[in-house]
């Protein structure tokens, strides 16, 4: 497969101002020689890399399209072999007949994520910079952005390999204690065994650490909101999103199912589910709307509960509240409807029948307060800004049962260290630990597993 030269369309379907087709493999030279035609044809016969050259592309000797070509020669490209685009106009029908053209001319077809998985597989990138490059055109927050970017920088990846190359010293003195038992070794020293030992269990934890705070930033803070009937809940996602997404009426029990949205909230990405309201009820349809509220509960970062500053506490307040407490996920309680000409509930009331519990009051309709509840959301789920902590963040589940498997190993050769066990069998967890390492940056790692990686990527990338 890497023989191949490959070629894919590397913009968006649809029309735009431009449309590139790009190609990889020893034979883009030669594909791009039978399909461009330039207009100054000496200089292109005289190209250097990484320059762009005016020309037409043709198909069986027809003109297609007036574009623009561009070889990068290997290994000074993304994917470290020669690298070739075709820059056409951004038309649906042209782009299709430049790759139609690139293909005849004897390239194949790219495969999803076939670029960045050559550029894997050249040294050009690992694995945790590859996955970052897909996250990178999945952002849909700043701080996504930011911590994809960060990645692809490479700090991940150097905290990884840091660990490796401590535990590749150990695996060395205990190769060599098994392979030449007899000879004069230079032995190291239970105590620096045990330094080395616990500061890359130190480092695991604290990259563990992070993950939670990763994830949310990478995939987004699921958020529920919920509350009695008509106490303003429908008003809070419409107000968050700046648009009329959930219908909103005086009449109780209005939401029947739950409305999920995605909003981003200074940098941070809120995936927020509307639900409906919780009360006893016989209605068949408002009971099922009930059931599903409970459920996604269960799996959520956030719950707000939402309060009507218009009407006293009752006991169902305090049921929604005491659903939330039982699923024991962080929780914001909004006194909403402060705009109301005579409210009824107080901050005093409230904290009487919930305790010490955050409070915000807020208008959904007028919009009052909202700034402060995205500052108390980020402050509440520990986000602040990206690198400031004092490891790098993880953000991908993958990453994290990895270094789980590796702490697990690097535990049982203190044990082992501590018992006094041979180092034959201590060498076998120790190359254990490296491997799970070596999974997250692909020193290590099976050929499903790239499979299922690269599969998550477009077919142009």
């Amino acid at each position: 497969m890497m023989e191949d030269t490959i070629a894919a369309i590397s913009t968006p379907f649809g029309e735009g101002g431009i449309g590139i087709v790009r190609m990889s493999g020893s034979l883009t030279e030669k594909i791009l020689d039978e399909v461009f035609v330039a207009k100054k044809t000496q200089k292109w016969k005289e190209r250097q890399s990484h320059r762009l050259y005016l020309g037409h592309l043709q198909k069986e000797g027809k003109i297609i399209d007036e574009v623009l070509a561009v070889i990068m020669k290997e290994p000074h490209s993304y994917t470290g072999e020669d690298v070739g685009e075709v820059h056409c106009h951004g038309g649906l029908l042209a782009v299709n007949l430049a790759l139609e053209a690139v293909l005849g001319a004897g390239a194949r077809l790219a495969e999803p994520g076939e670029f960045t998985r050559r550029a894997f597989l050249n040294g050009r990138l690992d694995l945790v910079q590859s996955e970052a490059i897909i996250d990178i055109i999945r952002s849909q927050s700043s701080a996504g952005l930011e911590l994809a970017v960060e990645q692809l920088g490479g700090s991940l990846s150097e905290a990884i390999s840091n660990c490796q190359k401590q535990l590749l010293r150990l695996m060395a003195y205990f190769e060599a204690s098994i392979d030449f038992p007899e000879d004069e070794i230079d032995t190291i020293a239970y105590d620096e065994m045990d330094v080395i030992l616990t500061g890359v269990e130190n480092k695991i934890k604290g990259l563990l650490d992070g993950f939670s705070q990763g994830k949310i930033i990478r995939e987004g803070l699921k958020t529920v909101i919920l509350g009695k009937p008509n106490v303003g809940k429908s008003s809070l996602l419409n107000a968050l999103l700046q648009e009329d997404r959930a219908i909103v009426t005086e009449i109780p029990g209005t939401t029947r199912d739950v409305i999920e949205e995605t909003v981003n909230l200074n940098g941070i990405l809120l995936r927020i589910m509307d639900t409906a309201g919780i009360r006893p009820t016989e209605d068949l349809v408002e009971k099922i709307g009930i059931e599903k509220t409970k459920e996604v509960l269960k799996k959520a970062d956030l719950a707000l509960l939402v309060l009507d500053a218009g009407e006293r506490l009752t006991g169902h307040d305090e049921m929604v509240y005491r659903l939330v407490q039982g699923e024991g996920i962080p929780s914001l309680v909004l006194i909403n409807k402060i705009d109301v000409d005579k409210p009824m509930l107080s901050r005093e009331e409230a904290h009487r029948l919930f305790g010490e519990v955050e409070f915000l009051e807020i208008s959904a309709l007028k919009g009052q307060g909202l700034e402060a509840l995205s500052g108390k959301i980020r402050e509440m789920v520990g986000l602040g800004k990206v690198g400031e902590g004092p490891e790098p963040l993880l953000t991908r589940l993958r990453h994290a049962q990895s270094l789980k498997k590796a702490l697990e190993h690097l535990q049982l050769v203190r044990k082992g260290l501590d018992s006094g066990m041979p180092v034959d069998f201590l060498s076998i967890d120790l190359k254990e630990a490296w491997e799970s390492l070596g999974s997250i940056n692909g020193t290590s790692i099976e050929d499903d597993v790239l499979d299922t990686i690269f599969s998550e990527f477009c077919i142009g990338k």
